[in-house]
């Protein structure tokens, strides 16, 4: 989803510092591996609780990244985005957009589908009931023999 859509409240910056473990947080996207379905962006997949992000508490998964120490994360290959964090030092500043309240992790193609109101059960019941009448209406009818 193009983040062009949504308020400049939604987003944050974010300054962490990195720790033994680097920044704790694991990414996805880029324009070779399309997270979500036109967005070339950088989204957070995982957050590590012990690590840095996940002890300061702010970024979650789903957030997209933007940018890293001012650097702009729009069309760029994967690995491109992987060596800026790798290279972007102790101290790391991100620009966030934070996740849409009802977004699930995934392209947005794969929406869960909206789960029906009758049950299977209830469907054998009712033609269950169909056929007992339609039974019932065949041995009342008078037939003629020929």
């Amino acid at each position: 989803m193009n983040g062009s859509l949504r308020s400049s409240s939604d987003v944050v910056d974010i300054k962490l510092k990195r720790g033994s473990a680097g920044l704790g947080f694991n990414i996805v996207g880029g324009v070779d591996q399309q997270y979500v379905i036109n967005d070339n962006g950088v989204y957070v997949s995982k957050i590590k609780e012990d690590g840095a992000a996940g002890l300061d508490g702010r970024l979650h998964e789903g957030d997209k990244i933007l940018a890293i120490n001012g650097a702009k994360l729009e069309d760029l290959t994967h690995q491109v985005i992987v060596d800026l964090f790798r290279a972007a030092g102790e101290d790391v500043e991100l620009r966030v957009l934070k996740k849409f309240p009802n977004h699930v992790n995934g392209p947005t193609g794969s929406q869960p589908e909206p789960k029906s109101s009758v049950s299977p059960l209830e469907i054998l019941v009712a033609l269950a009931g169909v056929a007992a009448i339609c039974a019932f209406i065949y041995m009342r009818v008078p037939r003629k023999h020929f």
